[in-house]
């Protein structure tokens, strides 16, 4: 499956990342010393199930690489200009292409174990859209200071994921509400609100599980999506405020202090024992005739 990383946003002045990013990518801001979308493609790099990566938004001269084929595409504009255009490129690649993992560059603690489960579990159904939850208690047990918004359902309270999974007719059919859902994507209750004013009712009031809420919102789109719900917080702690940064800058460093440390035992494990003495040989006497 073909993986396409949207790394085309510019922090403007109002922005809480404007001082970090000095005019340049947010996906380019440094953390833990490499920029914050080299973590996720180094993610994809190792993950099974991806193919292709496809970065929006930055060109080659960003410096960032990927162990899988990497290709760029300018920035659209918009997000989902950004997706269409990635849905392109993928088609491109391979006009048999299906299914696309659609992933912010912006979630740097990725794992390649965490995009491979999501696209095993996804391939068990042929659904439009696979859209990934993380519920809260999962986040603050791995993230307790992460100060992420959620939405507060009957039955749980989540926040998104940053890697979801859509079938590629999804980048060519209703785009307005797709381009009205994308940009309220941090208000839960204005999405609901754009789906049906009874549906902003219920995730007002806390009055619709989860499984209820997808089935209104898909048979409002007019397609069969399915919510992932994630064990991992990982793929859901995303950067928009600097004290995310903060945070997942200090996690990343002690991750890469633990790994130094763990390969550091291991090869002077290795040198003792390639230079433990060897127990002298024994002397055969023979016996005098």
């Amino acid at each position: 499956m073909d993986a396409i990383v949207t790394a085309g946003g510019i922090p403007r002045p109002e922005d809480p990342l404007y001082t970090y990013s000095h005019g340049d990518s947010k996906a380019l801001i440094d953390v833990a010393g490499k920029p914050m979308i080299q973590w996720v493609l180094d993610a994809l790099g190792e993950a099974k199930q991806v193919d292709n990566v496809i970065v929006i938004g930055l060109s080659p001269k960003s410096g960032v690489t990927c162990k899988k084929p990497i290709y760029y595409v300018s920035n659209k504009g918009r997000m989902l200009a950004n997706i269409v255009a990635g849905v392109n490129k993928a088609l491109e690649l391979n006009k048999k292409t299906q299914y696309v993992l659609i992933v912010s560059s912006d979630i740097p603690a990725l794992k390649p174990e965490m995009v491979d489960w999501l696209v095993d579990t996804c391939v068990e159904t042929k659904d439009d859209l696979y859209y990934g939850i993380c519920p809260r208690d999962v986040m603050e047990k791995r993230f307790p200071d992460s100060k992420r918004t959620y939405t507060k359902l009957k039955d749980i309270e989540l926040c998104g994921a940053d890697i979801n999974i859509t079938h590629v007719r999804m980048a060519t059919e209703h785009l307005d509400l797709w381009e009205s859902l994308i940009g309220s994507r941090k208000n839960a209750l204005r999405q609901a609100s754009m789906v049906g004013w009874d549906t902003f009712f219920q995730v007002a009031t806390r009055s619709i599980t989860l499984e209820d809420l997808v089935a209104k919102v898909c048979g409002r789109i007019g397609v069969q999506g399915r919510a992932i719900r994630w064990d991992y917080a990982e793929p859901c702690m995303d950067i928009d405020k600097p004290n995310q940064l903060e945070l997942l800058r200090a996690d990343l460093e002690e991750q890469q202090r633990k790994s130094a440390a763990k390969v550091k035992r291991a090869a002077k494990k290795a040198v003792k024992k390639t230079t433990k003495p060897k127990p002298a040989a024994r002397t055969k006497l023979k016996a005098e005739k």
